[in-house]
C-alpha cells in the first residue's frame, strides 16, 4: 500500500482517483450551505485544488504542505481565478492571520483522517482562532464503520491511517467546535456504497 500512497502524491494520479467521487462527496455541505454569503474561504489541506472550483467569486486560500500539490493547482487555478485565488505551501497550524483576515468558510475534506489525534486537536484549536465569529467550519471526512463490508475495508486500505467511527469523530470535532450539523452518508458509485462519510458544520463555542 505505500506505493499506492506514493503514487497518489502527484496530482494527475490524485485528480482521476477522486474525481468520480468528488462532486458527491460535496452534496451535504452544499445542502447546508448558502454560498452567496461567503466572503473569505479557507481550505485547509487543499490538495492540487480541487475544491477550488466551487469557490469562484470569493477570497480563496488554499493551504497545503505538499508542493507538488500547490505548484498543479496555482497553475490550474489562479490564471483564471485571478487574485481571489492563492495556493500556499504552509502548515496551518503556522498560519496566524490578523483578526481582519480571518476566514467566514474554513474547508477541510477528507484532511484530518491523514492525522492522529494530538495534531488533530492543535489544528481544529488552531482553526478556532481563524474562523470569524459568524463564520462556519466545514468538514468532511472518511468513517471507520463498525460493520465488516466494502466501506470498512476500503477504510482500512485508504492511505490516510486515522480513519475513525462515527462517535470518534464526534468526539474530536464537538470538542473545538459548536455542531450545527453531524451527518453521516455514503460515496455510492454504481449503487454500491464505497465509502461512509460524516459531514460537520460548527461554529465558534
Amino acid at each position: 500500500m505505500s506505493g499506492i500512497r506514493d503514487i497518489l502524491s502527484f496530482p494527475k494520479v490524485y485528480q482521476l482517483w477522486q474525481a468520480p467521487f468528488a462532486q458527491h462527496k460535496f452534496k451535504p455541505l452544499l445542502k447546508h450551505t448558502d454560498f452567496s454569503n461567503i466572503r473569505r474561504v479557507l481550505d485547509v489541506g487543499c490538495g492540487p485544488g480541487t475544491n477550488a472550483q466551487f469557490f469562484q467569486g470569493r477570497e480563496y486560500l488554499g493551504l497545503d504542505i505538499n508542493p507538488r500539490y500547490i505548484e498543479n493547482a496555482t497553475r490550474r487555478f489562479t490564471a483564471s481565478h485571478g487574485a481571489t485565488c492563492e495556493f500556499r505551501l504552509q502548515d496551518v497550524r503556522e498560519y496566524h492571520p490578523s483578526e481582519a483576515d480571518r476566514s467566514d468558510f474554513i474547508l477541510l475534506n477528507s484532511f484530518l483522517h491523514h492525522i492522529d489525534d494530538d495534531n488533530s486537536d492543535k489544528i481544529l484549536s488552531r482553526l478556532q482562532h481563524i474562523l470569524s465569529d459568524e463564520g462556519h467550519i466545514h468538514i468532511l471526512d472518511l468513517v471507520l464503520p463498525d460493520s465488516k463490508g466494502i466501506p470498512r475495508t476500503l477504510a482500512k486500505f485508504d492511505r490516510g491511517k486515522h480513519p475513525r467511527p462515527l462517535d470518534h469523530w464526534k468526539k474530536l470535532f464537538t470538542k473545538h467546535f459548536k455542531p450545527v450539523i453531524f451527518e453521516a452518508f455514503h460515496l455510492k458509485r454504481w449503487g454500491i456504497p464505497f465509502w461512509s462519510m460524516v459531514y460537520f458544520k460548527g461554529q465558534k463555542q
